[in-house]
Parts: structure tokens; sequence; C-alpha cells
């Protein structure tokens, strides 16, 4: 069985930002409100919620993982809710995510993956289909928030917001920044499984007066290994007229996953 470089791992991991790059600018301040219950909290940052046809950014990547350490640059396009797209130069490595499933191909070694959501949800650790991956890089719960009922508190001038009842098998916690009512951290944990999976949002962007994700670093740890990546978005647009291009080149070998 190949085994699937490292750099894919990331970049299917990087599956969404977002009609002018000189209209970005990075939130550093604002005026905090400490004062909201769940509900409101939970209402406002659904306000945030993005709204766009399409997106394009430079993305770059930065990987750990058991003393492999890459940084890597790549192009990065979607369609909201329907495709997540990924080219490296020269087009050596080229990935394409959709709601049904995750493609790639990699030039360097001929071979190529053509299926479901298993190798992400296994890579972090939690169950992952298109909706989760997106909503991971706009800085959106993984979660719906409307699916459960929550508890609000005040930590260190942020908002931790968590289920009422957590399941024992899997626990959810989220911080909010009170800013801009976006995520500035989420974490999954599985104590039975010695999984843990953690979101950080280092720094926001404006991007046409709406609120984008610009530094984000994920750890993902199970058991003894923990993987590490940082993804930064620059040079954002927004709905621009953008091309999808992607088939899998003749001869090249299927990566079969076990």
């Amino acid at each position: 069985m190949k085994k699937i470089p490292y750099i894919l791992s990331v970049l299917l991991l990087t599956l969404t930002l977002i009609t002018s790059c000189k209209s970005t600018k990075k939130i550093t301040s604002g005026d905090a409100n400490l004062n909201l219950s769940a509900k409101q909290l939970i209402k406002e940052n659904t306000k945030q919620s993005p709204e766009f046809k399409t997106m394009q950014a430079k993305l770059k990547i930065s990987y750990a993982s058991e003393g492999d350490e890459q940084t890597h640059s790549v192009t990065f396009r979607i369609k909201k809710d329907e495709i997540i797209w990924i080219n490296s130069a020269f087009s050596v490595i080229r990935a394409m995510i959709t709601p049904e499933k995750v493609s790639f191909y990699n030039k360097l070694d001929n071979t190529y993956f053509d299926g479901d959501y298993k190798y992400l949800s296994d890579l972090l650790g939690t169950e992952l289909d298109y909706e989760k991956v997106q909503n991971l890089l706009l800085g959106e719960t993984l979660f719906s928030l409307n699916d459960d009922d929550y508890t609000v508190s005040i930590n260190d001038n942020l908002y931790a917001l968590q289920p009422k009842n957590q399941q024992k098998l899997f626990e959810i916690f989220y911080i909010i920044s009170p800013l801009h009512f976006k995520v500035k951290s989420q974490q999954i944990s599985q104590p039975q499984s010695f999984r843990h999976l953690q979101i950080d949002y280092l720094s926001y962007q404006d991007v046409n007066k709406q609120v984008f994700p610009e530094n984000i670093k994920i750890i993902a740890v199970e058991a003894d290994k923990e993987m590490i990546a940082r993804l930064e978005f620059k040079s954002v647009s927004l709905n621009e007229d953008l091309n999808f291009p992607f088939s899998i080149p003749s001869g090249f070998e299927e990566i079969e996953l076990k």
C-alpha cells in the first residue's frame, strides 16, 4: 500500500475563506460585550457566517509530525458548499473535495486517491464531512450550535461555550471572541480513545466587511502521536469567475487506504 505524503494530509485538511485584496485587514481590536446569554451568543455567532459564492487565496501550509516538518504554498479555491480545490506549484499535486468525495493526485510518484472522508476522519480523530471541513476553515463551529442546549461562562474575557450535557465518549468545547463573535478555539476530545482535536484561530481578517480566519493552528493528538498544522491565508479575493479543473492522469496508481 502506498503511503500518502504528509503534504497531502495537510492539503486535504485545508478544505475556506474569502472582492478585493485591498479591502483585507487584520482584526486586532474592538468593543467587547461580555453580557450575552448562550442563546444570544449563538445568535451573534450565526450572524457572522460568511456570504460569498466563490473565493480564491494563496495558502501557506506548515506541517510537523513525528520529526517531519514541511512548508508549502498552494493556490486555494472554493465554490461555497460545492467544491474545494487545491493546486500546488506546477500542478504537481492537485486535490478536489466535494460533498460526495475526496480526490487528489501526486505527479511525484504517479499515484491518486478517489474516495470518501474516512482518511480525513482518521487523520483528525473525529468524523468529518464536507460541511465540517468547510466550517473549520471559515472559523465556524464544526457542529451546529442549534442542535443542542449550551451553557456559557466567561474565561479570560472570552466566552466559553459547551453543551449542557456532554456525551461520555465525545466532549465539545468552544471559545468565542466577544470582539467579533467568531470562534477563537474549538476542541473535540474522545478521552477513552485518547484522541484530541484542537483548532485555534490565531488571527482574523476583515474582507469586504466580513470576518474570516487569517492564521489557523490545528493540533491533532492520538495517544502519543501529535500532528500540528499552521495555515495562513493571503491575497484573498471573492466572487470571481473561477475554474476548478481536475482529472486524474492516465496510468497513475490508485492509493488504497486500509
